[in-house]
């Protein structure tokens, strides 16, 4: 099987190496999103998957969009019998989804159609889901709307991050397109039509999606830092004792029932090497704690520096 790989940031990289460590397929062409200038320096950053490509010698092609004719005939040169598109950040014209001699594949991370869009693990865990997963699907030219081939479901501890669920669904989906491959070489894999009735969508995530409102319920509160942790991670606005106020950036800990009289969002201390933070109906407890402008710390740094000054 000729392999065409499309994808961009590190869960994309994650299963474009299992691809190459398998002889189920051969990656005869990579294509990444354009090297972009990033963060308040602007310096040029190049995807995950272009360093993995660039390390394995493989072709890479950096095209902004397919409006070029020399673009898709470059991509049908390919002679490809599978595109795997995961997480590419472009939608494909249906010229360019009509080349693959057999199907044009898609990774999504979540159990379509529940969570069709930009940011699938995100969306699930601000929502409280304990299940998400992965489902292979035959790309057309709608949102992440085509048939079905291959799902599996993963279940989300009440702690998960994004960041650990993001590992663990790659490594699921490696396996599964893998599986996927060989169904399609046997002649064995079906296609179920996706269930139109149970379509939500997985917005991309804006700025206010990452503030923590301490007047929420506690739990909403717990979901949204975990949801947010690593990147872009969740904050607030905190006033230290000049009057200033210092945005503050949380990791993901944990939260516990508990009566507390203090106002929500105030910072109470360390206990048990964890920032102690009251919130309505009880208190969140985070391992690290970053002010703008510095890096993650620990509680009792934080607390040294910044609540005795």
């Amino acid at each position: 099987m000729r392999v065409v790989f499309m994808g961009t940031p590190n869960f994309a990289s994650k299963i474009l190496e299992s691809l190459l460590k398998s002889d189920t397929c051969e990656v005869v062409a990579v294509y990444t999103q354009p090297d972009r200038p990033k963060g308040r320096g602007k310096k040029i950053s190049i995807s995950a998957v272009k360093e993995l490509a660039t390390e394995k010698s493989l072709p890479i092609f950096q095209v902004e969009n397919f409006k070029q004719e020399e673009d898709v005939l470059q991509l049908k040169a390919h002679n490809a019998d599978l595109f795997v598109v995961v997480a590419y950040g472009l939608l494909l014209p249906q010229q360019v989804l009509d080349i693959p001699k057999l199907f044009p594949l898609n990774i999504h991370a979540s159990l379509l159609p529940h969570y069709r869009g930009a940011a699938p693990i995100e969306r699930c865990i601000l929502n409280g889901d304990n299940t998400t997963g992965i489902s292979i699907m035959k790309m057309e030219k709608g949102l992440d709307s085509g048939p079905i081939m291959l799902q599996r479901a993963l279940r989300i501890a009440e702690n998960d991050t994004s960041g650990q669920i993001y590992e663990e669904l790659a490594l699921l989906g490696s396996d599964l397109i893998l599986e996927a491959i060989e169904r399609i070489k046997k002649g064995t894999c079906a296609l179920t039509e996706q269930n139109e009735d149970g379509v939500t969508y997985a917005s991309k995530l804006t700025k206010e999606d990452g503030f923590i409102d301490w007047t929420k319920d506690i739990d909403d509160i717990h979901n949204r830092i975990r949801a947010m942790s690593p990147r872009p991670g969740a904050h607030f606005f905190w006033k230290n004792a000049k009057g200033e106020d210092i945005r503050l950036t949380l990791a993901s800990g944990e939260r516990i029932e508990r009566e507390t009289q203090e106002i929500a969002g105030t910072i109470l201390g360390v206990e048990d090497h964890k920032l102690l933070i009251a919130c309505k109906g009880g208190v969140y407890l985070s391992p690290q704690v970053k002010p703008e402008g510095r890096s993650f710390m620990s509680p009792k740094d934080f607390v040294c520096g910044y609540l005795r000054s």
